[in-house]
């Protein structure tokens, strides 16, 4: 075998890795030890133990024939941590004759990825063995980096694997991109996570059924992880051990709480609990009690609620409850919600903090929510009445024989920028619905909507359709 091509792994015919070491930056993966951390031990081993990724393990898809070995195609797995990215990668290498190598973009450089292709290319003249390269982490490689595969991937000298948590659309150059199949992972949900947390549980290859689980330690550990099996197979390792160093034959909720030095939260996400804490942390920032405000954001996040349900919240509060009295707080609820579909948990707490912080300190006004609520009201109870004609559409044939257009006043052609004029259908004319308040930046409303109407309706009446 050539040297500087990393650690390969082939799959023998006893189930184990042959791995040979080699010079450069790759590594390979080979069959985990006995005493391996738990997550590593429970791995999947096949296709068909992979959990949480059914959109892409139908017949036929991609990744079911990437692993099976009958899809030569470059790909690029997109997910947050835990969803099974490496997972993939250990199946693919698990699996066919391809020449497998492993490397992380944290430690990999432009030589060591020369060197795999270098090494591939010669293979696959000399033998005809096909190479898949694994990086993980890809996002993490500089632009030049990602350009020494460019040539290799095009000419399919190397099937590229990549793994990010970051948008590839962001984060991996366009001529690489295009020239890959982008796979996007979704997180765990949590009978998922629980499935596999009592796989681990019951197997030999886990913890052999010689210690139980106790529901709420269990539902501890799924809202712990988030959707991250990686981070709920450790938890459970490390209250295992506690259990079993007190001599306890089950894990109780209290063992999992000092194992993982996290408290639970009583938090149910379709109970009482979850309409409860979302209720006092609305009704918090409201009240412009900012402490409190991020007591039921942590309180929230440390549960599991999907942050997604938070940000809706946050936008829906930005116009209820402030409205225009700070304009700028729609613009921050909004910059959250979409922050936290780009980076997702727990980055994304910060940019929920930055919004929950602006929106419980700002001024507060539900102007606009009295003022639509007031309209809605109205025209729910026939109170519509017709389109004044001088402001009906004008723009198509025999619109001004019907007279719609006429009489209309451009206002921008006054100095004011307003002019007098019947914009209300006739049962409507003087009906106010927006009151603004005197709170932060709508006192300025305030003073300059009673000079509006003023001059809207200085001859009130004689534009009626």
């Amino acid at each position: 075998m050539a040297q500087g091509q990393g650690i390969v792994c082939l799959m023998q015919p006893d189930g184990l890795f042959d791995l040979t070491p080699s010079a450069g930056g790759a590594s390979g993966f080979g069959a985990p030890a006995t005493d391996a951390p738990l997550a590593v031990r429970m791995r999947p081993r096949f296709l068909e133990e992979l959990v949480g990724q059914d959109h892409l393990l139908a017949q036929g898809a991609p990744l079911r024939r990437i692993v099976a070995g009958g899809a030569p195609m470059s790909v690029i797995l997109w997910g947050p941590p835990g969803s099974g990215k490496t997972t993939i990668a250990h199946l693919v290498a698990a699996s066919g004759e391809r020449h497998f190598v492993a490397m992380s973009a944290l430690t990999a450089g432009v030589k060591d990825v020369r060197e795999v292709i270098d090494t591939a290319r010669r293979r696959r003249r000399g033998t005809g063995t096909h190479t898949v390269l694994f990086i993980d982490e890809v996002h993490r490689f500089t632009k030049t980096q990602q350009d020494s595969l460019l040539a290799a991937v095009e000419d399919g000298t190397v099937t590229l694997l990549a793994a990010t948590t970051e948008n590839p659309y962001f984060s991996v150059i366009s001529p690489l991109l295009s020239r890959c199949l982008l796979l996007t992972l979704r997180p765990l949900d949590d009978d998922d996570v629980r499935m596999l947390i009592r796989r681990a549980v019951a197997e030999e290859r886990g913890l052999g059924g010689e210690i139980t689980l106790a529901s709420e330690a269990e539902d501890h550990l799924v809202r712990l992880a988030s959707g991250d099996v990686r981070k709920a197979l450790t938890a459970l390792e490390a209250a295992a051990g506690a259990a079993i160093a007190a001599g306890q034959k089950e894990i109780e909720l209290g063992t999992a709480e000092r194992a993982v030095d996290t408290a639970a939260v009583r938090y149910d996400r379709d109970g009482d609990e979850h309409y409860d804490v979302i209720s006092a942390f609305i009704k918090s920032m409201r009240g412009s009690d900012v402490d409190a405000a991020l007591h039921y954001l942590a309180r929230m996040l440390v549960a599991g609620e999907d942050p997604r349900f938070i940000a809706r919240r946050l936008v829906i509060f930005a116009s209820e409850d402030i409205g225009l009295a700070d304009s700028t707080a729609l613009t921050t609820a909004i910059n959250a919600a979409q922050a936290v579909q780009l980076i997702g948990l727990p980055e994304a707490q910060l940019n929920l903090s930055h919004a929950v912080i602006h929106l419980a300190t700002a001024p507060k006004s539900n102007a606009a929510t009295t003022a639509i609520s007031k309209a809605l009201e109205d025209v729910r109870a026939g109170k519509a009445g017709a389109v004044p004609s001088h402001l009906r559409d004008a723009h198509y044939k025999g619109a001004a024989n019907l007279g719609h257009g006429a009489g209309y006043r451009y206002p921008h052609d006054d100095p004011r920028g307003v002019v007098t004029q019947q914009y209300a259908p006739a049962e409507l004319t003087g009906v106010e619905y927006y009151s603004p308040s005197m709170h932060g930046a709508e006192r300025l409303i305030a003073e300059r909507l009673p000079k509006l109407r003023q001059v809207l309706r200085a001859n009130e009446g004689t534009n009626k359709a």
